[in-house]
């Protein structure tokens, strides 16, 4: 069985560290990595980590693991160095000028991880007695995950530099106690742990899971080493018993370079089975294990013929993985038996192959590939095969049911990772900027945002941003956001939801704005009346709005009858009421051929739509005498009818739509924009889905700022309110109205 050799950091002499950090290299290799100790040697000095343990002696601990590890010279020396970056800002170059730029490379990535580490202040700590936490804490888990793998897919060797690392980290803490080390544990069951089982590295998952159950729960690790230790001796000669006559029996088949030896059962595991079955100490039937090693896949089903033979196997534990292998491509047979005292006895069978990737998992896989390095397609092709064995890593960590969807978007659309000051990971697509960013942690910090540090250099808002990189957005107390943002050519939003929320806060201001005007329109007709101290809201039901809101925006909007709102006002519904002693009445007609419109006290009357304003019912409407031409209507709010009514007050005659109005009205649409390609045909593409017959159109680009003039033919303001609606959901409109 491959075994990974413990730190021996605290002796002096790095020439006995050299023999053991060199296992397996060639000699070209061997002074390579020998200068790259001598230079971290001379480059740390006494530093330490914020553990507490020297980064010479973590450095050390950390390169054995991964020569333990069987993994290449670039590793190794990229273990000795990974604390190079972090004291000298030109480490990267200095290491890739020395050692070479694959050396350079894992210590950058190892760099890059150190900067993401999810033990800030914050990080989950899940009770494992409890076996899970609450959806919010694994909501943030999942994302401290999605962080990390993020890093570790452009080149796994630097996951395996991690793993070591936590692994040097932990056994420090064994010798050397301190309160941090259970916040440190609890990380890496949650984290760390599940990442050596998926990549199949057993030796250093057992020692994680081991070292933190230690930590974390100190009293139930003692009792169940004790009960461990007080059958040491007798398991010990019942496996050496059944191993002699697994031996015997495969020989007499004509197996004969098989390997046999007793597997050593690790604490949490049995604890974590004692939990799940909840079973006691006595019914953990693989705390006596056998692991059988063969040549081939017919040698190992032989073997397991033989293993039923000798003892009565165990129901519902019986597992074949070598037909149908773990996620993570582990292949072995494990079967458990009754022995003839009673005691129960678990056995795996496996080729010599299947045990080296059980072993050493991605880091053999890796070992295998070495020589072999093809660009291109094979990369690509590994780098998806990698993605889908992590895939079925979210089982044993979280139950987020968007994992695959979203890890497959991180892995193949290149999200991106960036950080908040106080250590929170935020995904965001490739591309994003510090807009998209702010928007992303909270609405109202995108709102208020006005620069943005990126690893403490102040950097413009349409910068994109990249994984790694630690955000700090400001902000103003007040304000909100710019329409720049909303330029696609300027580059400040990439995101859609992004962009979403700066337009809903537009379209908030405008709504506020016009509820403001409304309330003054609606108070001046009030104080018209002499009812300043009506209530509005029951004012609003009798005009049967549905709140006072409702008023406001149709009074501001034109939407709303003033006579019949007087009417109400005053109380007396009859029309009649409201018109002046000195003018003669005469029955209301819609005046023919004159779109329904009534003059008060004349009837037929030659009518027209003044052109300047475009009336179109329910606008308030006024009537001005011309020479020769009849009647002229304006909307009451038209600017050159306040400039005739001044001039010739005599010539003004009040009017008002017909409850028979009919045909189409002109009207003027204006519409600001950040022009783009495609952006009249979008616009005109809504017309036609609204059925309105454009009759002009006239359009202006300056600047990357398009204004454009419609006229178009409606019936009712409704139509029109809506067309408008949809013209100020287009991408680039800035603002959209009623000439």
């Amino acid at each position: 069985m491959v075994s990974v050799a413990h730190s021996v950091a605290a002796q002096s002499d790095f020439e006995q560290f050299l023999a053991i950090l060199a296992a397996g290299l060639p000699a070209a290799d061997v002074q390579r990595l020998h200068d790259a100790v001598t230079y971290a040697w001379e480059a740390y000095g006494d530093r330490t980590l914020g553990s507490g343990e020297r980064v010479w002696s973590h450095a050390l601990g950390m390169a054995i693991i991964i020569a333990g590890l069987k993994l290449d010279v670039e590793s190794r020396i990229a273990a000795v160095l990974f604390a190079i970056p972090a004291q000298d800002e030109h480490g990267v170059a200095t290491i890739e000028e020395k050692f070479g730029k694959p050396a350079a490379h894992l210590v950058h990535g190892i760099s890059r991880l150190n900067r993401l580490r999810p033990i800030a202040k914050g990080f989950v700590a899940v009770d494992i007695e409890a076996g899970e936490s609450n959806p919010a804490e694994m909501r943030a888990q999942v994302e401290v995950l999605r962080k990390m793998l993020l890093a570790m897919v452009e080149d796994i060797r630097v996951v395996l530099l991690r793993l070591a690392s936590r692994t040097q980290t932990l056994r420090f803490y064994a010798a050397n106690p301190d309160e941090l080390r259970v916040q440190v544990a609890r990380e890496t069951l949650e984290l760390y742990s599940p990442l050596a089982n998926r990549l199949g590295v057993w030796e250093l998952k057992w020692e994680l899971e081991d070292l933190s159950f230690r930590f974390i729960h100190p009293d139930i690790y003692k009792t169940i080493a004790k009960q461990l230790d007080e059958k040491r001796s007798e398991r010990e000669s019942f496996i050496n018993d059944a191993v002699d006559r697994v031996r015997s029996e495969l020989a007499e088949a004509g197996i004969t370079n098989a390997e046999i030896y007793g597997r050593p059962k690790h604490i949490f595991s049995i604890w974590n089975k004692m939990r799940k079955k909840g079973v006691d100490f006595s019914e953990v039937y693989d705390v006596r294990a056998l692991r059988i090693i063969v040549d081939d896949v017919k040698d190992c089903y032989t073997a397991l013929g033989i293993v039923h033979n000798l003892w009565a196997p165990i129901s519902k534990e019986f597992d074949d993985y070598i037909s149908n292998p773990k996620g993570n491509h582990y292949r072995s047979l494990h079967t458990a038996v009754h022995c003839p005292d009673g005691r129960s006895l678990e056995i795996q069978i496996r080729t010599w192959e299947m045990h080296k990737h059980a072993e050493l998992g991605v880091a053999a896989h890796w070992r295998y590939k070495e020589g072999s390095k093809a660009p291109g397609a094979d990369a690509y092709d590994e780098k998806i095969a990698w993605l889908r064995q992590l895939l079925t890593w979210k089982n044993e960590v979280a139950d987020s049911s968007d994992w695959v969807n979203h890890y497959k978007q991180a892995a193949l659309d290149e999200t991106i990772y960036v950080m908040t000051p106080q250590g929170r990971v935020v995904d965001l697509p490739s591309g994003s900027t510090p807009v998209d960013f702010a928007y992303r942690v909270h609405t109202d910090l995108g709102h208020r945002c006005r620069g943005a540090k990126v690893n403490g250099q102040l950097l413009p808002l349409n910068t994109p941003l990249e994984t790694g990189q630690q955000v700090e957005i400001l902000t103003a107390k007040l304000g909100g956001p710019s329409r720049d943002w909303l330029n696609p050519a300027l580059g400040y939003i990439h995101t859609k939801s992004a962009r979403t929320k700066v337009r809903n806060w537009f379209s908030t201001l405008a709504l506020e704005e016009t509820l403001a005007e409304g309330r003054a329109v609606v108070a001046k007709e009030l104080q018209r009346a002499g009812q300043t101290g009506a209530n509005v809201e029951e004012l609003a039901r009798k005009l049967d709005f549905a709140k006072a809101d409702d008023l406001y925006i149709a009074a501001a909007r034109g939407d709303l009858n003033q006579r019949h709102f007087q009417s109400v006002v005053r109380g007396d519904a009859s029309l009649e009421a409201l018109v002046p002693d000195t003018v003669e009445t005469k029955p209301r007609k819609p005046v023919e051929g004159n779109q329904g419109i009534l003059i008060v006290g004349v009837d037929k009357l030659l009518t027209q739509l003044a052109r300047c304003c475009k009336p179109a019912p329910p606008d308030e409407i006024q009537g001005f005498i011309t020479r020769g031409k009849g009647i002229s209507i304006h909307r009451a709010d038209c600017s050159n009818f306040a400039n005739l009514a001044a001039l010739h007050p005599e010539r003004v005659i009040e009017t008002d739509w017909g409850t028979e109005t009919t045909g189409v009205f002109a009207c003027d649409i204006v519409v600001d924009a950040h022009d783009r390609q495609g952006l009249l045909r979008d616009i005109s593409e809504i017309f036609a889905r609204e059925k309105l017959n454009v009759v002009g159109v006239n359009t202006q680009s300056r600047q990357g700022n398009a204004h454009m003039s419609f006229t178009v033919e409606i019936t009712n303001l409704r139509h029109l309110q809506r067309t408008l609606a949809l013209i100020h959901e287009v991408e680039g409109v800035v603002g959209v109205r009623r000439a």
